[in-house]
């Protein structure tokens, strides 16, 4: 069985892509706190562990840019007008660090610009995980509907934990008690909890 249709993650194997996190869709996008607040904690552990990352905006000059408590200052930014992050630019960059094959994916929104990088990045035959509480969009239905839809198409759904322990892989890890203090404490909860409770077909 390959490595892709496993799933693994591994801190030297991998790309974080932060989605679009601008600050006009601030008031729009449900539970946009929490997701920028469980996608921060990735990227505080993908600056730990020396793990690339790749971050765009939308379209700028109108949305604004990416919200300070991201804690992306001083990572380049990507703009784009697609839907898509998979744009030249960024395709070139993963074309310069071409042991990356596992992509790490959270943003907005889930069934634009989330589901149109997912499809790009599997067909570029890249193994994608989508990060289910760092990932919303304004509809929930959208939201929901959007990550089923990743499913179908052989995208990994996956918690930022999930990940966070994948990276880490031990707890004999030399940055282990580092990237502990970031996890000592629950995510917050970002809609998925109640989702589950309610056994949505989507995901069975």
């Amino acid at each position: 069985m390959s490595l892709s249709r496993l799933g693994k993650l591994g801190q030297h194997s991998s790309v974080l892509f932060l989605c679009d996190m601008q600050e006009k869709f601030r008031h729009n996008i449900s539970f946009f706190n929490q997701i920028v607040s469980v996608s921060a904690r990735i990227l505080q552990t993908a600056k730990i562990l020396e793990i690339p990352v790749v971050i765009t905006e939308q379209y700028p000059r109108g949305l604004g840019l990416t919200v300070p408590e991201l804690g992306a200052d001083g990572i380049k930014k990507y703009t784009k007008t697609c839907f898509s992050m998979l744009t030249p630019e960024v395709e070139k960059e993963l074309q310069s660090i071409p042991e990356r094959r596992s992509v790490i994916l959270c943003g907005i929104e889930t069934q634009a610009c989330i589901m149109s990088t997912t499809l790009d990045l599997l067909e570029k035959e890249f193994d994608v995980h989508v990060v289910a509480d760092a990932c919303s969009s304004r509809s929930q239905v959208d939201r929901f509907v959007a990550l089923s839809r990743v499913k179908q198409s052989g995208a990994f759904l996956t918690t930022s934990e999930g990940v966070i322990l994948q990276l880490l892989q031990d707890s004999a890890h030399p940055k282990f008690k580092e990237v502990q203090k970031i996890i000592k404490d629950l995510a917050p909860d970002s809609g998925i909890l109640a989702l589950l409770q309610n056994q949505n077909p989507l995901f069975t």
